[in-house]
């Protein structure tokens, strides 16, 4: 069974860094593009980013343009989202998704519904 895992959130100050993990079991990251999306509480989830299964597309939020970057290795089956400059409108759990769908090229809103493999999410909290 596929499966993604994440890790790396946390508690931590405005102005702080984090970088989260997902680890992917049971399938290969070079044939699946991967997004990353965060959930506050009592509002929708949002798409925050992306990485093609090939590593050349990335793309952001404009509300996190140019504080987070995200990267993978798909020997080790991990892409990470690093994320600096946090302030308290980060706060939410934060889930990797992946699809055989070439969802970064249309990233935010295309083939959500073919995001098939989802994490349980890691939570972060950005105090002010």
């Amino acid at each position: 069974q596929p499966q993604l895992m994440e890790s790396g959130g946390g508690l931590v100050q405005s102005g702080g860094s984090l970088t989260l993990s997902c680890v992917a079991s049971n399938f290969d990251l070079d044939m699946n593009d991967i997004g990353w999306f965060r959930q506050a509480p009592g509002k929708a989830q949002e798409a925050v980013s992306c990485i093609s299964y090939n590593g050349l597309t990335t793309d952001y939020a404009e509300a996190v343009k140019g504080r987070f970057a995200i990267s993978k290795n798909d020997a080790e089956k991990t892409v990470w989202l690093q994320m600096t400059g946090l302030n308290p409108e980060d706060t939410g759990t934060y889930r990797c998704a992946a699809t055989t769908y070439h969802y970064c090229s249309e990233f935010p809103d295309r083939y959500l519904e073919h995001l098939e493999i989802w994490g349980p999410g890691t939570p972060v909290t950005v105090s002010s």
